[in-house]
């Protein structure tokens, strides 16, 4: 059991390096990985599958007591991100295939791999944790809608199809997942540990396949994606926490809801691009870039903030009382 704890704290540690590690190899060698390309469904199903293994009723408890930071936070989330998107992609003058394809990276939910940099960040896990679970839940309806109406002017988008893809991608794994843990709770204890690593190994083969299937499309259009990709991704994590810090949210809140708006669950928004905009295989690229750099800007500014304490303003009793005991 040690030995498994190990391989998945080693995964979730260097998540990056190792998914950059993958798209080099897939670029450079991509027939041993381009098979990949007909089971990136599967992949992104597995990830889902562990985080259902991983839900508890404890995640969406916040969002009832104190519904107040999630709704705000989810609603940044979802309106930030698309929108911002949407922008740089007027910005930037775009092509079709690329502009609805970073559209699509922000209409999707939080990525999981969020929950640990906000850990790392000191920031609030629970608050992470139930972002992530409840932007997961409403992606069937608001990621269709809102790709609908952000990019149906570079290309048609059928809102009624993708909602059933993210049925069958995200919500039925989860809910499998949550089944086995109630059918089967000692037997799930047991991996559950291993789920990190699974899903580390499930996200690099999404970028593999995606890579290697585009080696040329990369090559020619590779710096607009990456400039692209990091302008949306840093746009997320400063707008982020403006908006929070504004609404005169706590600091662990602000970093919470940081690392929630601008990590994405790209890894969904690769799949749907290769079931729904098959024959424009650019429009994968963003989401497959996506992967790496999130997971890189994420942990390099959760390292940032791990190293600087946050300082809890005192409340009026609290400053009454240290006064008087100073009397």
């Amino acid at each position: 059991m040690k030995t498994v704890n190990a391989i998945s704290n080693f995964a979730n540690k260097y998540f990056a390096l190792i998914t950059i590690i993958i798209a080099i190899l897939a670029f450079n060698l991509p027939n041993q990985f381009v098979w990949l390309n007909s089971h990136i469904n599967i992949l992104l199903g597995i990830v889902m599958f562990g985080m259902g293994l991983t839900m508890k009723p404890v995640d969406f408890k916040l969002v009832l007591t104190k519904p107040l930071p999630v709704i705000i936070g989810v609603l940044i989330q979802f309106t930030v991100m698309p929108l911002s998107a949407f922008c740089i992609a007027k910005l930037l003058n775009l092509p079709p295939t690329l502009a609805a394809g970073i559209i699509l990276v922000g209409c999707v939910p939080g990525g999981t791999a969020s929950n640990v940099m906000v850990y790392l960040a000191k920031g609030n896990v629970a608050l992470s944790v139930a972002m992530t679970s409840l932007s997961t839940m409403l992606a069937p309806l608001l990621t269709p809608t809102l790709l609908y109406l952000l990019a149906g002017q570079w290309m048609p988008v059928n809102p009624f199809a993708m909602f059933f893809s993210i049925i069958q991608v995200i919500i039925i794994p989860i809910v499998l997942g949550l089944i086995v843990k109630r059918l089967f709770p000692k037997a799930v204890e047991k991996s559950v540990q291993a789920m990190p690593f699974v899903s580390v190994i499930a996200i690099s083969g999404v970028v593999a396949a995606v890579v290697s299937g585009n080696t040329e499309n990369i090559a020619s259009a590779g710096i607009l994606v990456f400039v692209t990709v990091i302008l949306h991704n840093l746009s997320g994590l400063f707008l982020g926490y403006l908006i929070a810090a504004l609404l005169r949210l706590d600091v662990q809140t602000r970093r919470a809801i940081s690392i929630e708006v601008g990590i994405q669950n790209a890894g969904l928004g690769v799949s749907l691009a290769n079931t729904h905009f098959a024959a424009l295989p650019l429009t994968a690229l963003p989401g497959a870039v996506a992967v790496v750099t999130h997971v890189i800007n994420g942990s390099i500014l959760a390292t940032i903030w791990s190293r600087k304490p946050i300082v809890k303003k005192e409340s009026n009793l609290e400053q009454d009382t240290r006064v008087r005991k100073s009397v």
